[in-house]
């Protein structure tokens, strides 16, 4: 690790369970590092002690993020070589990591990534859902009504999405799942990389039925297969019996744009685009 007149902030992975993810780079600039930032000191502190690694420790989370950031720009503005860890997997994903990385570049210091596991991407290639394409959405909000809505906005969605949920909320989020987006193909991943590591594949009608009899236990990950419209709730696949034209204004009412309206009613009655645009600007004149 090179001594810079500007100090540098290193984003460390760390392992999400098993303890020999984690890699040889991470462990030597964890050893090298003047601090290490830290999301929960004491779960950290294990991590260190298993490795035998002396380097000094300080918190950085949610709470006290402004307040420590500001000390943490200060030791790198006199050239200090700071490690950010989180509890497990990359800083910076869903957690205030991203913030304190963020206010490093604006301060014209570095930050060097130093890469290991990740859960969402773990989950994903075991999941058996397409990984070319996919979107990270991280944790879904609390409040039902707003997690309605953050699947509501997603429910078009033609890549695979990831999504991390707590064990407490995972039933009632199955369930705004099946809601809102409909049934579909979907894996759970819990425990990944631990003793008790657990990866069911199935619908969400599936999950939902398994875990009715099941309290939820451990972090999950939540893979859902992007949209193609057969997932539709009864509803909502109602909609398709009506006339394209029609279709496209309901659309429209819902504050959906035009042009993405006309593609999405095209897809779903298996129409060409221009052909349904056609009709619409026909409707519009009348």
């Amino acid at each position: 690790m090179t001594v810079n007149l500007k100090g540098t902030l290193y984003l460390c992975a760390t392992p999400i369970g098993n303890l020999e993810d984690i890699t040889l780079r991470a462990l030597r600039v964890l050893r090298e590092a003047d601090l290490i930032a830290a999301e929960d000191t004491r779960h950290t502190r294990k991590l260190l002690s298993h490795f035998d690694i002396h380097t000094p420790l300080t918190s950085y989370h949610e709470h006290n993020r402004k307040k420590k950031g500001e000390y943490l720009l200060g030791l790198l503005s006199s050239g200090k070589q700071i490690a950010l860890v989180s509890d497990a997997g990359m800083p910076g994903v869903s957690d205030p990591g991203a913030e304190l990385a963020a206010l490093a570049l604006e301060n014209g210091f570095g930050v060097v990534p130093v890469p290991g596991p990740s859960a969402g991407i773990t989950a994903l290639v075991v999941s058996g859902l397409p990984a070319a394409s996919f979107v990270f959405e991280g944790f879904l909000p609390s409040s039902p009504k707003a997690r309605r809505d953050k699947l509501a906005g997603m429910s078009r969605e033609r890549r695979t999405l990831i999504l991390y949920e707590a064990p407490h909320r995972l039933k009632a989020t199955l369930a705004d799942i099946r809601e809102v987006m409909g049934n579909r193909l979907m894996a759970v991943a819990r425990e990944l990389t631990k003793r008790h590591e657990e990866v069911i594949r199935g619908t969400v009608d599936e999950m939902l039925a398994l875990f009715q009899g099941k309290e939820p236990r451990g972090e999950f990950c939540l893979v859902l297969a992007g949209a193609t419209g057969e997932e539709l709730p009864p509803e909502k696949a109602a909609r398709i019996s009506i006339e394209p034209v029609e279709h496209v204004a309901l659309l429209e009412a819902e504050g959906v744009g035009l042009k993405e309206a006309i593609r999405e009613v095209a897809r779903l009655h298996g129409l060409p685009k221009r052909l349904v645009y056609r009709d619409v600007v026909l409707k519009k004149q009348e």
